[in-house]
């Protein structure tokens, strides 16, 4: 009995020896593939859809990670058939590997260099194309850093209005600082723009606002000509042409810059046609103003500031005579309606209320002056 029992002993341990000997065997024959994957770019290419099919019929797919790297694992021996499922090509990329355990080699794809040699003239166009994605890239980066610098700039200008005398010509370096910065990003924006970009006309009329705001006329026209020579029917460069031109003094290139705007954007001719009435306010040529104020209420009857300012010059224009030691006054048509017009419009605001000093000083003038005196006289 004792001699049975270890004849059966030995047995069983032959059998598990035996049974542990083919388990190890069968775990290493089991196989991999695994590689990685580099993109057009010649970069890892992450997150790609890989598959593969074996020759039974049987699918796994997994997708590359942040390294480009990808793996299956437990794979019996035999052929599998590979697939990239790349979004830039029609049919997935393709490629067999015969899996012989766990010595089958890595699969590396480089995507870069399989364009290179299988289609150099693809490959070109598409580092062209990338080339010109990154430039795209780099001009956004700088058209919104020269917009964030123009935004700064116009804040600038508004609290140099506002200083007090000791503190305007600290406020006035700062706009012009602002100003430099939003121009050099603008200029770098349009270096790096493709050739023959439609949107070049963008650049240039940042500039010239750039240029505006700082009070650089020469620089502001050149800048708004500039964009008016690759867009000539924005009525509102040609708009803010006129404004500058008439700020200079340029009367009759800001008379055609402003017709030019209303021409070629009739619903918004009013701005132009006051913005011009306000040119020639400032130039000191009121009477001239009144024609073109006149064409901007007819388009905007709702324009406070455009009857107070035609209120004004039509009392620039009235018509004086003396008669004895008094001088009489004849007011023009129009002149006490268009700044009662802008009192209604506006009854507490800055328009209205110079409406109402310009009517008290209207009633004066219409009892005439007293030329000893040189007093207004009461009617």
């Amino acid at each position: 009995m004792l001699k049975f029992m270890k004849a059966y002993a030995l047995a069983m341990m032959l059998t598990l020896g035996l049974a542990s000997f083919f388990a190890e065997r069968a775990i290493a024959q089991e196989g991999r593939i695994n590689g990685s994957v580099v993109d057009f770019d010649g970069k890892p290419w992450a997150t790609l859809p890989v598959k593969i099919k074996s020759d039974q019929g049987t699918v796994q797919e997994t997708k590359t990670d942040e390294k480009g790297l990808f793996i299956f694992k437990n794979l019996k021996s035999g052929k599998y058939l590979v697939s990239f499922l790349a979004p830039q090509l029609k049919e997935p990329y393709e490629q067999a590997v015969q899996v012989s355990g766990p010595d089958t080699p890595p699969l590396n794809i480089n995507f870069k260099e399989i364009l290179e040699k299988t289609n150099p003239e693809a490959a070109a166009a598409y580092k062209k194309a990338a080339e010109d994605k990154s430039k795209v890239s780099g001009m956004k980066e700088h058209f919104n850093n020269g917009v964030a610098f123009l935004d700064q700039e116009k804040a600038a200008k508004a609290e140099l209005a506002k200083a007090p005398a000791d503190q305007k010509e600290a406020d006035k370096a700062k706009v012009n600082d602002l100003a430099a910065k939003a121009v050099a990003e603008f200029q770098e924006a349009q270096k790096a723009a493709p050739e023959k970009d439609p949107n070049g006309h963008l650049f240039w009329g940042r500039i010239g606002e750039a240029y505006d705001l700082a009070g650089r006329n020469d620089e502001a026209i050149n800048a708004y000509k500039q964009a008016i020579a690759l867009r000539p029917e924005s009525a509102s460069y040609y708009n803010n042409l006129g404004n500058i031109l008439g700020r200079t003094g340029k009367i009759d290139e800001a008379r055609a810059a402003y017709s030019k705007s209303a021409e070629l954007d009739p619903p918004n001719a009013a701005l132009a046609w006051r913005n011009f009435g306000i040119s020639l306010y400032q130039a000191g040529r009121m009477q001239e103003a009144v024609d073109p104020l006149k064409k901007s209420i007819e388009i905007d009857p709702k324009s406070a500031q455009a009857y107070y300012l035609l209120g004004a010059c039509l009392v620039a224009s009235a018509d004086y005579k003396q008669v004895g030691d008094k001088m009489e006054v004849t007011l023009k048509p129009g002149t006490m309606e268009a700044y009662q017009k802008a009192i209604d419009l506006d009854p507490n605001g800055v328009w209205g209320k110079q409406a109402k000093e310009g009517l008290e000083q209207v009633n004066q003038l219409t009892g005439g002056i007293d030329m000893k005196t040189g007093k207004k006289k009461k009617s």
